[in-house]
C-alpha cells in the first residue's frame, strides 16, 4: 500500500510563490513516476506536471511551475511561481508504478495512488 501526503498549500497573493511537497511511503519511491494534479470547484481534475523518466507540464503552468523530487527523502515537490487567481484549486499528488502508463496527456487514470490534497488559494 502506498501513502501520499501533500503539504505546503495556503493563501497567497497573485504573483507570489508556494512550494508544495508530497511525502510518499509504502513502496520504492524512486521507481515511481510522480504527478501533480489540481481540481477547482465545479471542474474536472486537471493535469499539472509529472516527473518520471521524462518531465511534462501542462501549458497553463509551463514556465511558472517546476516539479522536482528527492528520492532520498521520498518526496516530490511542486515549486509554483508567478501564481494567478486561476491557479486556485486543491492540489493532489499521484504515483504511477511500473509498468508505467503516465504520459504527456496527464490523464488521472494513468496513476495508481493519490494523496488527500492540499488547498491553494491565490487572491487577486
Amino acid at each position: 500500500q502506498v501513502q501520499l501526503v501533500e503539504s505546503g498549500g495556503g493563501l497567497v497573493q497573485a504573483g507570489g510563490s508556494l512550494r508544495l511537497s508530497c511525502a510518499a511511503s509504502g513502496r520504492t519511491f524512486s521507481s515511481a513516476a510522480m504527478g501533480w494534479f489540481r481540481q477547482a470547484p465545479g471542474k474536472e481534475r486537471e493535469f499539472v506536471a509529472t516527473s518520471g523518466g521524462n518531465k511534462y507540464y501542462s501549458d497553463s503552468v509551463k514556465g511558472r511551475f517546476t516539479i522536482s523530487r528527492d528520492n532520498a527523502k521520498n518526496t516530490v515537490y511542486l515549486q509554483m511561481n508567478s501564481l494567478k487567481p486561476e491557479d486556485t484549486a486543491v492540489y493532489y499528488c499521484a504515483a504511477d508504478f511500473p509498468p508505467f502508463r503516465y504520459s504527456s496527456s496527464g490523464k488521472p487514470s494513468e496513476y495508481d495512488y493519490w494523496g488527500q490534497g492540499t488547498q491553494v488559494t491565490v487572491s487577486s
